[in-house]
């Protein structure tokens, strides 16, 4: 059996690119700068279902794309978190928060309603995300 992404992640979500482990992607909604880990592992439901590396190699990457952004956005707060509740395969949430966001403090899950990227916006976000989590040239 091979990898597939859970469809309803698919729907929400664009392709930024793909990490060591994880598939990682762009919540389509303009509101917050809000990325999504998925881990490349089939049948993966929780942190507990990966081995101690896999488990190693996805915290280095939530540390990387917290980083990318703050970086690239400058938040007041970052937001992580692994629920699971409606989708059960496996994700990571990485939002960036600003305390004058719509749903601060409140989490954004469920607030309010979406607003997609515009096609320019969402080009402009994916390129400056895949050139932060670029690896550095060697040299």
């Amino acid at each position: 059996m091979s990898f597939s992404l859970d469809p309803r992640l698919a729907a929400d979500a664009h392709l930024v690119g793909e990490l060591a482990l994880s598939r990682l992607l762009l919540m389509d909604d303009a509101r917050f700068p809000w990325l999504v880990l998925v881990p490349r592992i089939v049948g993966a439901r929780e942190l507990v279902d990966l081995d101690a590396a896999d488990r190693s190699t996805l915290l280095d990457e939530v540390t990387a794309v917290g980083r990318a952004l703050e970086t690239l956005v400058r938040p007041d707060k970052l937001n992580i978190a692994a629920l699971g509740n409606v989708v059960g395969q496996l994700h990571v949430h990485v939002i960036a928060r600003f305390t004058a966001d719509p749903a601060w403090p409140q989490p954004v899950w469920g607030f309010g309603t979406r607003e997609p990227y515009a096609a320019a916006a969402r080009e402009q976000r994916l390129a400056e995300l895949r050139a932060a989590l670029a690896p550095a040239p060697a040299g």
